[in-house]
């Protein structure tokens, strides 16, 4: 449902499959929310979002010593999503309400997330909610180009042992 919402930004950003969500359901440190929107009898999935109180996860790039040195102790919003057909209603900041609510019931003090530089929709809904960059870190790709399994056998000096 809400697989297109960031197609313009890196793919991790996206939520994550249906599966993802029943493997994480049980985790300690983790809470998941949705938000669904009552038209008549029936109930419509129109927001999500997932949230830890520690850096979990294997695939983190996150460093607890990081926030410890600064005084910090974060949430972390790591899965955010408003379903396209409902954005501009208040679904984000009813969710961010409900975000900054468990986040002072735990004794944060901060929320942390992490969002892609050309994601200008987010970028503009986070900076209005006064949130701010944390550092200058930034991911950096390069292509290569394919080649053969191994490199091809290469000439070498040696060097004259005394």
């Amino acid at each position: 449902m809400f697989r297109d919402v960031n197609r313009e930004t890196v793919e991790y950003q996206r939520p994550r499959l249906k599966q993802h969500f029943f493997d994480i359901y049980e985790k300690e440190g983790i809470e998941q929310l949705l938000f669904e929107l009552k038209k008549g009898e029936k109930h419509e999935l129109v927001g999500y979002v997932e949230f830890a109180y520690e850096i979990v996860g294997s695939d983190n790039f996150m460093n607890h010593r990081y926030f410890a040195k600064r005084d910090m102790r974060p949430l972390f919003v790591e899965e955010i999503a408003v379903h396209p057909g409902y954005h501009g209603l208040g679904i984000g900041s009813f969710i961010f309400e409900q975000i900054e609510h468990a986040a002072r019931l735990r004794g944060c003090t901060h929320i942390v997330l992490e969002v892609a530089e050309n994601n200008e929709r987010a970028l503009k809904f986070y900076r209005k909610r006064n949130f701010i960059k944390l550092d200058a870190a930034i991911f950096l790709a390069k292509k290569l180009d394919v080649e053969a399994e191994l490199l091809k056998p290469r000439k070498m000096t040696l060097r004259k042992t005394k």
